[in-house]
């Protein structure tokens, strides 16, 4: 059975107030749990208006003070930005504010234009993301413990708070190339994979390489595999079709930014086209989860029969679609869409 999550990247292409948009934020958290969405998943970003969340932890425990039942996923910490010890111990105070229901998804980050202003090297983040994992897992199951690594090395430490789930609150690694769809399937992590601008063969071939490389066994666990799109329900096609310019602008923001090749003036960044862009007709069949009901519903039931999601994280925010347009879109999804999926 699937599960429904709601990406929050929280964008602004107009560069709105920031209140406004953690309004708006706020409102989509609260409706994904009225209407009975399994998660809400928090990015991280720096320094433009791609996304206005800096610390998602801190966004996770208001919206945790602000619900009952959804659980709460950071999508993503991005760890080598971060002392795993500090993110032990955040991770630790929202699972416990929240009453258990943090996830933790764990991301090297992509963004060089981040990276530079925290003084930190991109070419460091893979090493640095497995030194901090390790870490982790250490704090929230160990009592007392020392760590001489390539990156950290402290004596003897213990955490508190202690979080709530045991052994520790769900990892999910977030991956998007071939080698970290590997490294999570044989480390038993679950995988969260996909976006703006994954076509859906590129999908199936990371779900048949993290199938191969599961390590399996009689108490092994095994673990997720969560797939994140775009979605927008729309009336008809042409609507759909309309909405994924705006989609486009997350697209071409994210790929700029991934590049290092990005335009960025007081924090706006500018739109840089692709080299090879899909089309509009592209987008909405092989990219996003864009059209009427019944469109969706065949669109996420083939991705269920070939690719098999235990997740799937969707992000109904693009560019510059309105607030209404957003929040309409989530109650047909699950009052026309989800009764559609077998």
């Amino acid at each position: 059975m699937i599960q429904y999550g709601v990406f929050l990247l929280m964008p602004s292409p107009l560069g709105e107030s920031s209140p406004k948009v953690y309004a708006r934020a706020l409102e989509v958290a609260l409706a994904a749990e009225k209407l009975g969405f399994h998660s809400i998943w928090i990015a991280e970003h720096h320094f433009s208006n791609y996304g206005y969340v800096p610390r998602p932890l801190v966004m996770a425990s208001h919206i945790a003070a602000k619900t009952e039942n959804i659980r709460i996923g950071t999508g993503v910490v991005v760890l080598p930005l971060h002392h795993p010890l500090i993110v032990a111990e955040e991770t630790a105070m929202v699972d416990i504010l929240s009453n258990g229901r943090l996830e933790v998804g764990l991301g090297r980050g992509y963004q060089p234009y981040e990276f530079e202003r925290f003084d930190q090297k991109l070419s460091e983040s893979r090493e640095r993301w497995s030194e901090g994992v390790e870490i982790l897992k250490k704090a929230w199951t160990v009592d007392t413990f020392c760590h001489e690594g390539k990156y950290y090395q402290f004596d003897n430490t213990t955490i508190f708070p202690r979080p709530i789930q045991k052994p520790h609150p769900p990892i999910w690694m977030v991956a998007q190339s071939e080698q970290s769809i590997i490294h999570a399937a044989i480390n038993g992590l679950n995988v969260l994979t996909g976006g703006a601008g994954f076509p859906m063969d590129t999908l199936i071939a990371f779900r048949k390489l993290f199938d191969q490389n599961l390590i399996t066994g009689t108490n092994v666990p095994i673990p997720k595999f969560g797939v994140q799109s775009k979605i927008y329900v729309a009336s008809s096609y042409q609507e759909a079709r309309e909405a994924s310019e705006e989609a486009l602008w997350n697209i071409r923001v994210s790929n700029s930014l991934r590049l290092g090749n990005q335009l960025v003036t007081d924090g706006m960044v500018g739109v840089v086209p692709m080299d090879k862009e899909p089309s509009r007709d592209e987008l909405v069949d092989q990219y996003l989860i864009f059209g009427t009901p019944e469109h969706c519903a065949q669109k996420i039931q083939w991705m269920k029969d070939n690719i098999g999601l235990d997740l799937l994280n969707l992000d109904f925010w693009s560019g510059n679609l309105s607030h209404s347009r957003i929040i309409k879109s989530m109650e047909s999804f699950y009052s026309k869409v989800v009764p559609l999926i077998s």
